[in-house]
């Protein structure tokens, strides 16, 4: 015998959930955004990132690093986590605070989308450069032959083929399943991506703008790599590296950013993809070490 639950009509005529009452007090009894505890902390880190300021460090004659608040932020917040005399910023605060991220995050998205509309006529004049850059998604396919080494197996296909975000992931998720070696691989870069993925390209770009002395609009749209926040973590430094820019470079910067989820996971599913697994079939019996994951136990 089956049970079949059917929603009832409100006296609106719209149809309620069976459930929507008891779901509606919960969140009420335990509303996440009532953590003032998290909020005043975290206000407190950017104020004092503010305060600090951005800080160059010169390298050279005409070269150097430039630290950005946020890289700041990040650290005094995985501090602030990891000390243990502060019991009020556990796994849970963590957790508020990425939803809270994606969603204030849309207004930095929104900001760029308005510099992308005044300077639609630019980004209409570079043509296929901003469709060819793109192509940058098969850099990752390079560092394949470390995965092998390390002892990494397929969990390498899903790790290399492309940078890891939002659409690389379905991707992945659909051809091989959820609990294939390649998803593993890809949820780990993921990961690693949305930890530690926002300090390492904002060091990565202050560094390369000291050292690689290339078109403010390219490091613009080399920061569309499909993710907000390590989208947002690439145009600062850039921002203040090229003062007086900061429209066109917000307007690169955000349209590659929306290329990185639209043409991206069709160069990731024809191209990338296919050509990872063609290296790993052809370098995993030449250089591919022991499995350092778990085996399976068979069932």
């Amino acid at each position: 015998m089956g049970f079949v639950i059917i929603p009832t009509k409100g006296d609106d005529g719209q149809v309620e959930h069976i459930y929507r009452e008891k779901t509606d007090k919960r969140i009420l009894k335990r509303n996440p955004w009532r953590d003032y505890r998290l909020h005043v902390t975290v206000l407190i880190l950017v104020v004092i990132a503010e305060l600090i300021g951005t800080i160059k460090i010169p390298l050279a004659k005409d070269v150097a690093i430039t630290i950005m608040p946020l890289i700041y932020t990040i650290i005094l917040g995985l501090a602030f986590y990891l000390a243990k005399p502060i019991t009020w910023i556990k796994r849970k605060q963590a957790r508020i605070a990425e939803g809270a991220m994606m969603l204030f995050i849309g207004v930095l998205i929104a900001k760029l989308a308005v510099s992308s509309g005044q300077s639609i006529n630019l980004i209409f004049d570079m043509g296929p450069a901003l469709i060819l850059q793109e192509l940058g998604h098969l850099a990752t396919i390079l560092v394949l032959p470390i995965a092998l080494l390390l002892g990494f197996k397929k969990e390498s296909i899903g790790m290399t083929n492309s940078i890891g975000r939002e659409p690389n992931v379905a991707v992945v998720v659909d051809k091989y399943g959820f609990n294939s070696p390649e998803s593993r691989g890809v949820f780990a870069i993921f990961i690693i991506g949305t930890v530690i993925g926002t300090i390492f390209i904002s060091f990565l770009v202050t560094f390369s703008l000291s050292f690689i002395p290339l078109h403010p609009y390219a490091y613009a749209m080399a920061s569309g790599v499909g993710s907000a926040s390590m989208n947002a973590a690439a145009i600062g430094p850039t921002l203040a590296a090229f003062p007086g820019l900061e429209t066109q470079v917000e307007a690169f910067a955000g349209f590659s950013n929306l290329l990185s989820f639209c043409v991206g996971i069709y160069i990731v599913m024809f191209i990338a993809l296919p050509l990872t697994e063609k290296m790993y079939d052809w370098l995993e019996p030449k250089i591919g070490r022991d499995s350092i994951m778990p085996k399976e136990e068979d069932e």
